[in-house]
């Protein structure tokens, strides 16, 4: 399985040679470095970890310092693990660089990034109820969200239920989005669509698991 690790720059359109637009994601993928090959008899599974991002060595710990520096690699500060199956690590070698050019253009990737943090929120934001009526006396309580429990069996809230609490700042993943353009002489990849999180925001990019055909 191909995977790349990269940051979300924005969004913008491209035309095609008919002249329709396309909205793309713009994604600055790599270069990164192979800082640790996993394999089944050592570890009990076969991954490639990868590292991204130039970092000041005084923002990591000794002991990923340490762990870089064994390969005599620069200061990096992203590392992440990309599953492979047996055998697929035979190629690989710890310290190599892989570039955006290990996708190509017309593929189909899965993006997984943070979605953005929006803080407490109520259920009008963060699940789309509609607002109660504002009539019979009632000006105050249009937003709330209602009745949640009962008086009867079970007798309690049951777990589950959409309420109000934490929204956002969580881990999704975007399955088949299509590959537009790769610029391996700038490391920019461009998605087809949205994906998640803000600008600046770290992504991982890798081959779709469930590509349509």
């Amino acid at each position: 399985m191909k995977g790349i690790i990269g940051k979300k720059v924005g969004m913008t359109q491209i035309f095609d040679p008919k002249g329709n637009v396309i909205p793309v994601t713009v994604i600055e993928a790599g270069p990164c470095y192979i800082t640790q090959i996993r394999t089944a008899d050592k570890d009990g599974y076969t991954a490639v970890q990868l590292g991204f991002g130039a970092a000041e060595p005084k923002r990591l710990t000794k002991g990923q310092l340490g762990h870089l520096q064994k390969k005599s690699l620069p200061a990096l500060r992203v590392l992440r693990e990309f599953r492979l199956r047996d055998g697929d690590a035979q190629d690989l070698a710890e310290g190599a660089e892989l570039k955006v050019d290990v996708f190509t253009q017309g593929e189909k990737v899965d993006v997984i990034g943070t979605t953005k943090g929006r803080g407490w929120a109520g259920t009008i934001k963060r699940h789309g109820f509609h607002r109660q009526r504002r009539t019979h006396g009632q000006s105050d309580r249009e937003r709330a969200p209602g009745s949640v429990g009962m008086c009867a069996l079970p007798g309690r809230t049951i777990k589950g239920k959409k309420m109000a609490g934490h929204f956002g700042d969580e881990r999704v993943t975007i399955q088949n989005l299509e590959v537009v353009k790769v610029d391996a002489e700038n490391n920019l990849l461009a998605v087809r669509g949205s994906i998640p999180g803000a600008r600046g925001g770290i992504v991982i990019i890798r081959s779709a698991v469930r590509a349509q055909k």
